[in-house]
Parts: C-alpha cells; structure tokens; sequence
C-alpha cells in the first residue's frame, strides 16, 4: 500500500466541492518512490473487446497463513464486475470477497473529515505570510462548511490560497483500487494466487489509413489498433489478446453503444458482398484474436496504438454513385457520392479479415503530398468480402431526378373483387357478382447527369422503393435509354457514362400497381 505521512494538506480552491484550482500536497517534498509506488500486480493477461469490456487475469505470488486469511489485491480496475471474480490459489477456498472503491481524493478525504477538526491555512498574497487556524468540518453538501473558533465559515474561492491539513489519512479510504478476499488455507506458505474478472472502460477499435493512387488503381492499407484505458487502473507489462466480435452479456452498462457501435444494421458496414475465404487469423469460438507482440503496459486515461496490418497494392477503383427513392422530384442537382471499391480477397492483395473500425482515405495532390479526402466506417469484415466505402460528395459530378409523368392505366382483364349471396332459411337464393377492374399506373423518370471534370466518369444510378410489398412484385421495367442490371426486387442500377464536361439524361418508364 502507498505510504503516507501523518500530516496531509489540500489545496481548498481546487476541491472538487468548491472551485477547479486547488491542488492535492503534503507537508514536506515527497520522493520518486513515494509518488509512483510499484505496481502490486503480478502476472497480468489482458483480453479486450470490440464492446467495452476486458478480461483481467492476475497471478500474484503471496504467502498465505494457515486457517482463515484476509488477503488484499491493490491495483484492480476500479470498475471491476464484483460478481464475474474467480480465485484460485492450491490448498485455500474463498469465503468472502469485497471490493473496496472509496479513493483517496480531496474530495473524499474531505467528506470523511465531517465532524473532525483540521488545520486551515491562508496566505496572504501581499506579504505571504501564512496564518493557521484550528477548524472542525461540518458539511460537504454544495461546498464545504466549518466551524472556525465561535463563528460559521464557508469555504469558497475568494482569492486567498487556502489550504487544509489533515492529521490523517482515514483508514477506510484506499489509494487504489483493491480487492479483498477471505480464504480458508489448508496450509502456510507462499503460492500462485490468481484473480480473474470482467470489467468495463477497456476497449479498443480498428483505424485504418489507406492511401489511394487513382491512376494506378490502388490503395497502400494500414491498420491501427486503437486501445483506450478508462478503468482507473494501469496494466503493467501485460499480456495482450484483442477479439474481433461483440460477446453478448447482460446489463446496458457494457450492452450498450459500444456493442451496437458494431453490429450496424445492413448497408451501413460498406460491405456489397459477403466474403468466403478462410483467413489466418487465430480463432475462439466466432471471434478472431489479434494478439499484440511481446508486452504492452496499458496505462490508466492512456490512448494507445499498435499497427496490424500493413498491405500495399490493393486493387481498388473510383466509383460515383446515387440511390433514388420511388417517386424522388429533385428540386435542384445533387452531388454524386465519391466512393472507393475494393475487395478483401487474397486475390485483389489484401487477403485479410478487417475488424470493425473506421477507413480514413488519402490521395496525394499535384505536388506529391498526401491529403485527406475522407472517411468510412465498415463492420467487422470477413475475408473475400466487397467494399464499396463513400469518401464524400463528388464536386463535379450532379445528378437531378424528376418523374415527368404520372398516369392510371387499365388492365385488358376484369376480375371479380366483391361477391354477395343472399341465404334463406339456410339456402342460397341468389348470387350477385360484381367486377371491377385492376388499375395499373405508369411512370416515366427522368434523371439528369452532368460532369464538369475534364475527363469521363460512370456514375451507378440506382432506383430504390421498387418493392412494396408481395402485392407489388408485378412491376416492369417498359423502357430505359441504358440498359439496366436488376440489383433485387427493390433496386435497379443503371451504370451511365457522362462524358467529359457534359451531361446525359437516363428516362426510365416502369409500369406497377402503386
């Protein structure tokens, strides 16, 4: 445990229940090993998850007494899951556990001194000279309140350094975070003790950088391992495993936005096509595990990056694209989406699984130097799969839908829609049947293409809205002045070329029952 003097002295105007300048001291300089105390870990395992939660496994050597023991583990996360704790050390059984997380703070150590007296000391600014005063603390309930001889005071920042001193550190109140357990040995001696548990506010997520070469065709790939540490604790020189996936648990503590974060609904992951290839990546159970090198210490309220991935050449290539909802009238031209496609397969050069992360793209300008020209987030994507990931919108490149003409048409063939009988005394008398004919309608689109780069481009149109429902799966596709592919029921795709500083017009007319 960290030691302390007898005497400890807190800044006031910095106290959390005050003002934000007050600072945390003590009475005399203390030294290097005093304020940076060794960690009490030992061999330490870290497994951390796309959905804010680690496993922590710390083997700890510890010389246990025979009979029934209290033993301490400092240095745990201070937001440890109590109830996910596992203990196992030869020959002793726990009994007990608690887990003790009231820190030393100014704060707290101010809430523990109520009813205590402690020493205030000011000072003043013009001559710096420092007067004491005996003071007993009656309240921490939106500042601190205190007795000073036969008046009340409340402590608040006025200007004038204030400090106070306590002559003690109280004993319920830890350092760090620490775990107890009670435990009945069978025998004395030092052994391997090992603590395992769940904990939130360890996590980490995939970056990627990709810089892309128009010309050539291509993009050079780097992935980052991004970890963050919010636990209150440091982990040092661990053993670190990362897992690719989302592991379901209970409690919106930890199911919460960092789980959804990555199971995104369809189409937002930029994944066109799911892959089949295998990859050769270490596996546990569903997940995929990205072991970090050697050792790693993870400190507390610490960003920290490992690169994984390192690919060059893969094969990838422009594409400008836009999605129309049914019956879209544009009211003036909107910007195409720059977009960027890939593949993940061995094939196209990459030949990896990508976990979940954002892609941020790169291009280099005229003088050679690389810029940003945007950034995608993508699921967690198996090898072989089909990127397609939208950089921005395209400067240059419009496109302006409009329906130019809407009508009611009428079917050759009448069907019976209302049938009515009349029953007597339970015999049909008579039946009158009534017929009504199906109404179609058709629709003529009209989309607007222009480029005003110096060079053609291809923009993928894509109609959306097609599909209503089974009643309306009966629709065609009567005319269109490209030649379309039928993406599904709901979409079809028209790849048009537009040339150079010029435009195209694409008229589609389609017949449907809506």
């Amino acid at each position: 445990m960290p030691r302390f003097h007898h005497r400890h002295l807190v800044g006031l105007t910095g106290f959390a229940l005050l003002c934000p300048t007050l600072l945390l001291a003590q009475d005399k300089t203390p030294s290097a090993a005093e304020v940076e105390d060794p960690s009490a870990q030992g061999d330490v395992a870290v497994t951390i998850y796309n959905n804010d939660l680690a496993l922590i496994q710390d083997v700890r050597t510890l010389n246990i007494a025979a009979g029934r023991n209290r033993i301490e583990f400092p240095d745990v996360s201070s937001r440890i899951r109590p109830e996910t704790l596992s203990f196992a050390a030869a020959g002793a059984a726990i009994s007990e556990q608690n887990f003790d997380f009231d820190l030393l703070s100014p704060g707290s150590l101010m809430q523990k001194a109520i009813g205590q007296t402690i020493t205030l000391v000011r000072t003043n600014p013009s001559s710096g000279v420092e007067t004491r005063e005996r003071a007993t603390v009656l309240s921490t309930a939106g500042g601190v309140v205190v007795r000073v001889g036969d008046h009340i005071e409340v402590l608040r920042d006025d200007g004038l350094p204030v400090r106070a001193i306590f002559d003690r550190v109280p004993p319920n109140l830890r350092a760090r975070p620490t775990l107890s357990v009670t435990v009945q040995s069978d025998r004395a001696g030092p052994r391997p003790a090992s603590i395992r548990y769940l904990t939130p506010g360890l996590g980490w997520t995939a970056d990627y950088v990709a810089l892309y070469d128009e010309a050539k065709g291509v993009i050079d790939m780097q992935g980052w391992v991004t970890l963050t540490n919010q636990t209150g604790t440091s982990f040092a020189n661990a053993r670190t495993v990362l897992v690719a996936g989302s592991p379901m648990v209970t409690g919106n503590a930890i199911h919460g936005n960092s789980y959804n974060q990555y199971n995104r609904q369809p189409g937002q992951s930029g994944m066109v096509k799911a892959g089949t290839e295998k990859t050769s990546r270490d596996q546990l159970g569903d997940y995929y595990l990205y072991p970090i090198a050697g050792r790693t210490t993870i400190a507390n309220a610490q960003t920290k990056q490992v690169g994984f991935l390192d690919v060059a050449g893969v094969s990838a290539r422009k594409v400008y694209g836009r999605t129309i909802g049914w019956m879209q009238n544009d009211n003036a031209p909107v910007n195409i989406s720059s977009q960027i496609a890939f593949s993940t397969s061995r094939a196209g050069g990459l030949g990896d699984a990508l976990p979940a992360g954002t892609v941020r793209f790169y291009q280099r300008d005229s003088k050679g130097t690389p810029q940003f020209i945007g950034e995608s987030p993508i699921g967690h994507t198996p090898t072989g799969s089909d990127m397609l990931l939208t950089t921005g919108a395209a400067f240059d490149v419009f496109a302006q839908a409009n329906v130019v003409k809407r009508e009611a048409i009428t079917g050759a063939e009448w069907e019976a829609t209302a049938r009515y009988r009349v029953v007597r005394d339970g015999v049909m008398v008579t039946q009158i049947d009534v017929d009504r004919p199906r109404t179609f309608y058709r629709t003529t689109m009209r989309y607007k293409l222009t480029n005003a780069k110096s060079q053609p481009v291809t923009v993928s149109l894509v109609q959306g809205g097609l599909d209503r429902g089974w009643w309306s799966l009966d629709y065609r596709v009567v005319s269109e002045t490209v030649t379309g592919e039928q993406v599904d029921s709901d979409r079809r795709k028209w790849d048009v070329p537009v040339p150079a500083n010029g435009a195209t017009e694409l008229t589609v007319v389609l017949e449907s029952r809506y």
